[in-house]
């Protein structure tokens, strides 16, 4: 994957003003990709002949519609498609909103889902690739963020069982898992409902920086796997999820009084 093979492939990233999505653009431009940014907010982003920022609420269906169909019109080919927009909660499931829960969902998995089948014609002519960016709570529980663990449960469910749909169309599907990356430290503000954008939390461990992430997510890419865990407590969640949920369970419940 040089540079020179890359230059005329373009990724569409949402979530795309994300410190995760910005430093995946970053690298994918120093690649030679050029790079559709989508994001509620991309008046910071620069807009350059490699880095096209398009202002969207994936959450609105003709809205997104609209975008997808303005990115084909105005590419050749989509060659990777990255499905970063995402938001948390963290409370107890007694002091869930239903609202928060429901837009949780909206944006984390309906709008990845929506977007899915909106570049599938254009991926398979491409042969190219959906790259989703779930995390550990994709599969496996995660203290006080029930609701976020199931909105990726669902996602990660909804890529693994379209990896097998689009393979004989020559597709990849790619689902990266990452434990912490730390892309909104010292902003945990959250919004009316109580959701606010993932790597904010003072719980967590074993934390990467979006720039990390983004080489670890690409490298794997480039390698061509198709579940990458990011960081380590993602690929030891892994294992000890496949060998003994129990003792996961165990682990996090001594995490948990731990900090009480």
């Amino acid at each position: 994957m040089s540079p020179e093979t890359l230059s005329p492939k373009t990724a569409v990233i949402s979530g795309g003003a994300g410190g995760l999505g910005t430093a995946l653009s970053t690298q994918l431009q120093a690649e030679g990709w050029r790079v559709v940014l989508l994001d509620l907010n991309v008046a910071h982003l620069p807009h350059t002949a490699t880095q096209l920022p398009m202002k969207c609420d994936v959450t609105d269906s003709r809205a997104l519609k609209d975008c997808c169909t303005k990115i084909l019109a105005c590419h050749d080919s989509i060659d990777l498609v990255i499905y970063g927009a995402g938001v948390t909660a963290i409370a107890p499931v007694e002091d869930l909103q239903e609202q928060a829960h429901r837009r949780l969902f909206d944006i984390n998995y309906f709008a990845a889902a929506a977007m899915a089948k909106a570049f599938l014609p254009a991926l398979r002519a491409s042969r190219g690739t959906h790259l989703a960016i779930t995390s550990v709570a994709g599969f496996a529980p995660l203290h006080h963020r029930a609701s976020y663990a199931a909105s990726k449960h669902a996602m990660t469910g909804f890529f693994a069982s379209l990896r097998v749909e689009e393979a004989v169309y020559g597709v990849k599907t790619v689902i990266a898992a990452p434990a912490f990356v730390a892309t909104n430290v010292g902003n945990p503000d959250s919004d009316t409902d109580g959701l606010t954008r993932p790597g904010a939390a003072q719980d967590a461990v074993d934390v990467v920086t979006p720039v990390q992430a983004a080489d670890i997510i690409l490298r794997g890419l480039k390698r061509g796997k198709t579940d990458i865990f990011v960081g380590r407590v993602a690929k030891l969640s892994d294992v000890m999820m496949r060998l003994s949920p129990r003792l996961y369970d165990w682990v996090m419940g001594r995490a948990i009084k731990a900090d009480r």
